[in-house]
């Protein structure tokens, strides 16, 4: 077995407003490039090889991290909200709230107009992890909050119709087993990467 670390990007202006961001490449707000300065993995995580989403906010965090030998992946990218991207979830409530309801309690099968449930970002997410495992190196991957659930969801079976045990705010990173075959199985979760001492991170909406 070897191991995987899923870290969630920082915070950007569009968290900070509640906003969907899908794929909307949305950068690191300067506030957000202030909070990851103070981020600190591990020293356990030491000589990890880095992945991240090839958006900008996950690259950026990535860096400021000091990931060395950096590589992008697709497959990280946060799900794509189609047509919501840019929305927040109060207008969604307040301007489609029964239809959105009734789609919210589809669970894995949520699909917004235009855009991919997260069924369809678990499944992108298990054919790299299928890519990477047989080398089993350990991995950071810095992505999004709709991976971070993916992968949960593939190492537990939770359909997203329950409330998972996965911390909201963006300062956490959450440890797997990665098995030779890609399979995940759940170590360590809401590792923190702020220091002990250090304010406690907002919750902010996903992307």
């Amino acid at each position: 077995m070897s191991a995987i670390v899923f870290v969630r990007h920082g915070p950007t202006a569009w968290n900070m407003q509640g906003l969907i961001q899908g794929q909307t490449d949305i950068p690191l707000s300067a506030e957000g490039r202030a909070e990851v300065r103070r981020w600190a993995l591990r020293a356990d995580f030491a000589g990890f090889e880095w992945y991240a989403s090839p958006l900008a906010r996950a690259r950026e965090t990535a860096e400021l991290l000091g990931a060395a030998g950096l590589r992008t992946e697709p497959r990280l990218m946060e799900a794509n909200w189609g047509e919501w991207e840019g929305w927040s979830l109060e207008r969604l409530r307040e301007d489609i709230g029964e239809i959105f309801a009734a789609m919210e309690a589809q669970g894995l099968d949520l699909t917004p107009p235009g855009g991919e449930s997260p069924r369809m970002v678990r499944a992108r997410l298990s054919s790299w992890l299928a890519e990477v495992a047989p080398a089993q190196r350990p991995i950071v991957a810095v992505c999004h909050a709709g991976v971070v659930r993916a992968a949960y969801s593939l190492a537990t079976g939770w359909e997203m119709k329950k409330k998972a045990p996965l911390a909201r705010p963006h300062a956490f990173a959450h440890l797997y087993d990665l098995s030779p075959a890609g399979a995940l199985t759940v170590s360590e979760l809401n590792i923190p990467l702020l220091a002990p001492d250090a304010p406690e991170p907002h919750d902010r909406r996903d992307g």
